[in-house]
């Protein structure tokens, strides 16, 4: 089965499979058909992470797919530019290098059991061949199509200067070009030569300081996950630089409540989840930032010790605004898709833009767009994640997995895409299915919160069919709440679950909120 927010990318992953190809295989398929079918969402100019469950060994393994910042790149660069406090977000100097296509080449070289090129080629004749665009795609491409246009190559993501409408036919022979010579030639065909010259050459162009050594350094890495217990299941996240560890702080404070005995929808649990994700997004933005420059005990944070004292911080009767760091030392948009072989491997995997079309700056000719990760960068120098040359900044994708905790067996892959509510969308997903025993596809449908842009003190969105008296009582307890019309729902995050029961069954589901589908093979 392969879940994605495109039944035509869900299609090539399946092709896949049913060719010989396992997760792996499939979910790389995937996330190539993503980048021609949703370009507003994801692409090879942007960063992936992955988690991958391997049946015959039962070890899951986290790759983390995401560039770094140019090694010209400084604080006091960007204040030599004007920028003090922040960087504008489509400002060339927010591009890192793209870590996509060196993490799907080396997913597949690690777990895969076919070449790149069979894995591209889906994607190769849809971008060829053209496809019709889908309706909530079509819709979010006029919404962000002015990022385009100040990038050279802009005019190659649209039709006639214009965003493609719903159903009309899009062709990007230019990004099917750029998968050839990936199939042909690997990473090195994207990180050397034309691709990577191209890349550096456009980003200076637009005021920014990357160089084609920086695209000939960059390497994925493979990571040790971390995970958490939660209820008889084993909840893993991709390691900082990415905030999967506020999912696991915040379902582990959760875990000290009896949230099955309240009404998913009522004002108590939707309290205590709220302010167990305030206590999480303090914690993690306060400290996630690249492992390799700055020292972060997951372990610690993750003890049950540290997770009891955050709990104590949490008044049933009150909202907690002003949540803070704890000190748990003795001494901070997107596609996601999943994939399961008949075999039992599973790949949960997310890769994205960051914002839209991320930068909207299009190297001439190659048919993608640069992300604009380096957005999540502080430019606070005593911050441990300060934007400096060569480093990854805080990372808001993050792939979800569930296996169970008597047996190690695959319990299933899930994400929830968009920004800071990925973690928010973890965790309500999560509780969904195992404090209530939904579904997948119920787990996704039901109603959802997020507190604006990842803050601790953020107001609490809700979507316009949680009850009205539970937003009345939550506003009551101190919550600064705003209810989100139907238009709105995709800021909610856009979903894909695929649960393998034990006996091998599988059972998926796919967020309404997109127009993606679950599809078995």
């Amino acid at each position: 089965m392969v879940a994605s927010s495109q039944p035509l990318a869900s299609t090539a992953g399946l092709s896949v499979l049913r060719a010989g190809g396992n997760a792996a295989d499939a979910a790389v398929a995937t996330a190539a058909a993503l980048n021609v079918t949703e370009p507003n969402m994801t692409g090879i100019g942007g960063d992936c992470f992955a988690l991958y469950y391997d049946a015959a060994s039962g070890e899951v393994s986290a790759l983390n797919g995401s560039g770094r910042a140019p090694a010209a790149l400084d604080l006091t660069r960007v204040a030599a530019d004007g920028f003090r406090d922040e960087i504008p977000p489509f400002h060339a100097h927010n591009i890192t290098v793209p870590g996509a296509c060196a993490g799907w080449c080396d997913l597949i070289e690690r777990h895969g059991r076919l070449a790149m090129p069979a894995a591209l080629a889906p994607a190769i004749e849809l971008a060829e061949d053209g496809f019709p665009v889908a309706p909530i795609t079509a819709q979010l491409w006029r919404l962000t199509r002015s990022q385009l246009d100040a990038s050279p190559g802009g005019r190659a993501l649209m039709i006639d200067g214009r965003a493609p409408e719903a159903g009309q036919l899009f062709r990007n022979p230019d990004l099917a070009g750029t998968f050839r010579r990936v199939a042909d030639g690997g990473k090195d065909a994207f990180y050397q030569g034309e691709i990577a010259d191209a890349i550096a050459d456009v980003v200076r162009e637009c005021g920014g300081v990357m160089k084609p050594g920086d695209l000939h350094a960059h390497a994925s890495s493979w990571e040790t996950p971390i995970s958490l217990e939660y209820r008889g299941l084993r909840v893993w996240e991709c390691p900082p630089n990415g905030q999967g560890i506020a999912a696991l702080l915040a379902l582990g404070i959760l875990r000290g409540f009896d949230l099955g005995e309240l009404d998913p929808l009522g004002p108590e649990r939707m309290h205590l989840m709220i302010e167990a994700m305030r206590l999480a997004f303090a914690d993690a933005r306060a400290l996630v930032a690249d492992p390799a420059q700055v020292h972060i005990d997951t372990d610690e944070l993750l003890s049950e010790s540290y997770l009891a004292e955050r709990r104590k911080c949490i008044d049933p009767g009150r909202a907690t605004l002003d949540a803070r760091c704890g000190r748990p030392f003795a001494g901070s948009d997107t596609v996601y898709l999943c994939a399961v072989d008949g075999e039992g491997n599973a790949c949960s995997f997310i890769n994205s833009n960051y914002m839209a079309f991320g930068s909207g700056i299009v190297p001439d000719g190659f048919g993608f767009t640069l992300q604009n990760r380096g957005r999540g960068f502080s430019l606070d120098p005593a911050h441990p994640n300060a934007l400096a040359p060569g480093k990854r900044p805080y990372h808001t994708i993050i792939p979800g997995l569930l296996t169970r905790e008597a047996d190690g067996s695959l319990y299933g892959p899930f994400g929830v895409m968009g920004g800071f509510m990925q973690p928010q969308g973890h965790m309500q997903v999560v509780v969904a299915m195992v404090d209530d025993g939904v579904d997948p596809q119920r787990a996704l449908d039901r109603p959802r919160f997020q507190l604006s842009d990842g803050e601790a003190s953020g107001t609490v969105e809700l979507e316009d069919d949680v009850p009205a008296d539970t937003c009345a009582a939550l506003a009551g307890l101190g919550h600064p709440t705003e209810l989100k019309s139907a238009f709105a729902r995709v800021n909610f995050g856009r979903g894909q679950i695929i649960r393998r029961d034990p006996n091998g069954a599988l059972w998926g589901g796919s967020d309404p909120r997109a127009d993606g589908a679950a599809m078995p093979l």
